[in-house]
Order: C-alpha cells, then structure tokens, then sequence
C-alpha cells in the first residue's frame, strides 16, 4: 500500500512536469492541456506502476 502511494505522489508530480515542460500550447491536447488531467494521468499511472 505504501508504494502504491509513493508512486501516486511521484507520478503527480511527474505528470506536473510533463504538462510545465512539454505541455500543448494549442489546447488540442486532451490530457496535456489541462494541469489537473496531466495530474490525474500521472498519479494513475504512478499508483499503477509501483503496485
């Protein structure tokens, strides 16, 4: 359950970075952007990833 957490919380934080560092200037993208969907992408991917 622990690392499930770890990766959750690094995963949000990786997918913040994603969307400040790469993100989509248009708006055209649908995961990347928008700050809160790249958050919930990462923290799922994350949780997914260290379980």
């Amino acid at each position: 359950m622990q690392k499930r957490v770890i990766g959750a919380i690094i995963g949000g934080i990786l997918g913040f970075a994603y969307y400040k560092l790469v993100g989509c200037q248009s708006g055209a993208c649908p995961i990347t952007s928008n700050p809160w969907a790249s958050i919930g992408y990462g923290v799922l991917m994350g949780s997914l990833i260290a379980s």
